[in-house]
Order: structure tokens, then C-alpha cells, then sequence
């Protein structure tokens, strides 16, 4: 049974930072994208970052480039998406999700798993 359980989010000031993390297991880990998506109350889910299985490729949406990184370690089966200066609209539920293969897709349907989500605040 595939589970990703992400961790990390709370309440922030605009301008901190947090580092979420994403614990998956089930998979092979290493035969995955992982990828970041997040969901502000009342909108879609959209996509925010996304990680090649060695990490060696990573994409990234126009509203957080420049101050989020995303990336992963194999051998603790963990995603992590580092988010720096944030913002009031950076406030959402994050997900993390699996997708088997080796392509990057900023596509939510085209993930096989997700996690529980994790909620980030950022006040002004």
C-alpha cells in the first residue's frame, strides 16, 4: 500500500521560510516523480514543483520560482520543498504526489498518488 505523508506546514510571517517534507512508502521510490501541488481555499489544486528521480531535473511554476526549492533523498524515501520569502498567497493546503516514470508533469491527473496534504499560513 503506497502512503505519502507530508509534514512540516504551520502558521508563518510573510517573508519566513519553512521546509516541507514528503515520507513515501509502498513504492520505489526511486522509479518516481515527486511532485509539489497546493490548494488555496475556494481554487483548484495547482502545481508548484516537481522532481526527476535523481534530481538531476526539477520544474518549478512562474509564481514560486527563484524562491522554492524542491528536492529528494532516495535513501530516506523523502521529498522536501524548501520555501522561502514567503507570501499571504503562498497560504494553501500542499500536497505531495507520486508519479511513476521518469517525466515531469506539472499535471495533477497525471499522478498516481497523493498524500494527506499539509497546511501552510503565511500572514502579513
Amino acid at each position: 500500500q503506497v502512503q505519502l505523508v507530508e509534514s512540516g506546514g504551520r502558521l508563518v510571517q510573510a517573508g519566513g521560510s519553512l521546509r516541507l517534507s514528503c515520507a513515501a512508502s509502498g513504492l520505489t521510490f526511486s522509479n518516481n516523480v515527486m511532485g509539489w501541488f497546493r490548494q488555496a481555499p475556494g481554487k483548484e489544486r495547482v502545481f508548484v514543483a516537481a522532481i526527476n528521480w535523481n534530481g538531476g531535473r526539477t520544474s518549478y511554476s512562474d509564481s514560486v520560482k527563484g524562491r522554492f526549492t524542491i528536492s529528494r533523498d532516495n535513501a530516506q524515501n523523502t521529498v522536501y520543498l524548501q520555501m522561502n520569502s514567503l507570501k499571504p498567497e503562498d497560504t494553501a493546503v500542499y500536497y505531495c504526489a507520486a508519479r511513476a516514470g521518469a517525466v515531469l508533469s506539472a499535471t495533477a491527473l497525471a499522478y498516481n498518488y497523493w498524500g494527506q496534504g499539509t497546511q501552510v499560513t503565511v500572514s502579513s
